[in-house]
């Protein structure tokens, strides 16, 4: 069994309830939507991202004959139930947020309408796809806001919580904007751009930390990025220019140089001062180090010259806000709205849409949610992507992906682009017809 593209990759209680539902022939239309509860104290703002991948799992989601028989031998399913699961695909409608649109809590980035059995099993997974890359998509977004000009680059695969955490980090860190990735196989994957440098162990493997200059850059006579901070990086600096000096007869230019240690903002005005006094005012100055949006703040804010930064363990784990109060409700069953009413977790019910008011200059504004065909003002945000279990189009672009993030980026509003916490919040507002439906449910099921 592939662990990632296993059906069996979600909660046991959905299997339970879905033998459950066999059992009474529970198969009317369901409609569930996804959404983010509260927005973490961290963040102003979430990123939609994931619905590549969500909408793979639903088009190809199948118990594999491996699958069927561990679920034949589990006492609390058993044959009958592995037998029912045999024919089981995802034959169902999805509405979504576009990938890369910013959105708020209370607001469904995915509606799921299927069979009961079918929205209810792929509740698991679709949250684990979409909430993680939203979230790291947000961490990323916050360095593209602070360090417009910058060269950013994923440096989080080997800290990831596990192989598809690294890659989907990288891909969701490329679409709010980061230049690229160290992560090989997203490259491969994705077509992410790909960036390395080298370690010190490359340096140590060398008596000289000239030579190992020299060969590395010989080797890549246009895009050497040598890492100075292994031993004195002072030193160091002055003897890359020694090797920049004595490789321009062969046409081999050093690209940049990069920081891991020590204190950066400091090591970058020296080192920027002995490359600009040398003559190599080009030579770039590239960063890194358990840095975070707030250490790239601070290093620009007290006029660090760094061209780039390697962001990892922060970004890949979204260190300051680790999870997304992601869920997936039931809001409409066998064509009536449905509605938790638990304390802090009430839902509102029905089908709902999303949209958005923008201010005379263009920023936005406030977003609206109400009911699916309620005739709101403004731009609605979800449309349909998947009809009967297919897409309705092509896997998208990632760059067209991208160009979006770019684009709902400049239209936050300056108090969503700091750091700190918005004051106030952005308004996510409910509309009077959503409150009045979700009264007319209350009242058809009284405590």
């Amino acid at each position: 069994m592939d662990a990632c593209t296993s059906a069996l990759l979600t909660d046991f209680y959905q299997l339970t309830m879905l033998r459950a539902y066999q059992v009474h022939g529970m198969r009317e239309t369901a409609a569930f939507e996804l959404f983010v509860r509260r927005m973490p104290e961290e963040r102003n703002f979430l990123i939609a991202a994931g619905l590549e991948q969500s909408l793979d799992f639903l088009e190809n989601l199948y118990f594999s004959s491996d699958e069927l028989e561990w679920v034949s031998s589990e006492p609390r399913l058993g044959r009958e139930f592995a037998d029912y699961l045999a024919g089981l695909r995802f034959s169902g409608d999805v509405h979504a947020m576009p990938e890369g649109r910013i959105f708020f809590p209370e607001e469904p980035i995915l509606r799921v309408v299927a069979p009961l059995p079918e929205a209810q099993l792929v509740e698991t997974r679709l949250i684990n796809l979409v909430q993680f890359q939203c979230m790291v998509a947000a961490k990323a977004a916050r360095s593209v806001l602070i360090a417009p000009g910058k060269q950013l680059v994923d440096f989080g695969l080997r800290r990831a919580q596990g192989a598809e955490g690294g890659l989907l980090a990288a891909r969701a860190a490329y679409v709010a904007g980061f230049a690229g990735t160290a992560t090989v196989l997203a490259g491969a994957k994705f077509g992410l751009p790909l960036f390395g440098t080298m370690a010190h162990s490359y340096i140590q493997a060398h008596a000289d930390e000239s030579d190992a200059f020299a060969r590395f850059a010989q080797v890549y006579p246009t895009g050497a990025t040598l890492l100075i901070d292994t031993y004195d990086t002072e030193q160091a600096a002055h003897k890359v220019v020694a090797v920049a000096r004595s490789l321009r007869q062969r046409n081999v230019a050093i690209a940049a140089v990069r920081l891991d240690s020590g204190d950066l903002g400091a090591l970058a005005k020296s080192v920027r001062s002995i490359f600009d006094a040398a003559g190599f005012p080009a030579i770039r100055i590239f960063a890194s180090g358990n840095l975070d949006e707030y250490r790239v703040a601070a290093l620009l804010q007290c006029g660090a010259p760094i061209d780039g930064f390697g962001i990892g363990t922060s970004l890949v784990t979204s260190a300051d806000a680790p999870s997304l109060d992601a869920v997936y409700k039931l809001q409409e069953y066998a064509g009536k709205p449905r509605r938790k009413r638990s304390a802090a977790k009430a839902t509102w019910p029905g089908r709902k849409q999303v949209f958005r008011r923008y201010a005379p200059d263009g920023c936005m504004e406030s977003d609206w949610l109400t009911e699916e065909n309620d005739p709101t003002q403004g731009e609605p945000l979800l449309a349909l992507v998947m009809k009967d279990g297919r897409r309705m189009a092509a896997p998208e672009n990632l760059e067209a992906i991208r160009e979006r993030a770019a684009a709902d980026l400049a239209r936050l509003p300056d108090r969503l682009r700091a750091l700190a916490p918005a004051d106030p919040p952005y308004p996510v507002h409910v509309s009077p017809r959503l409150r009045k439906l979700a009264d007319e449910v209350d009242a058809m099921n009284p405590p």
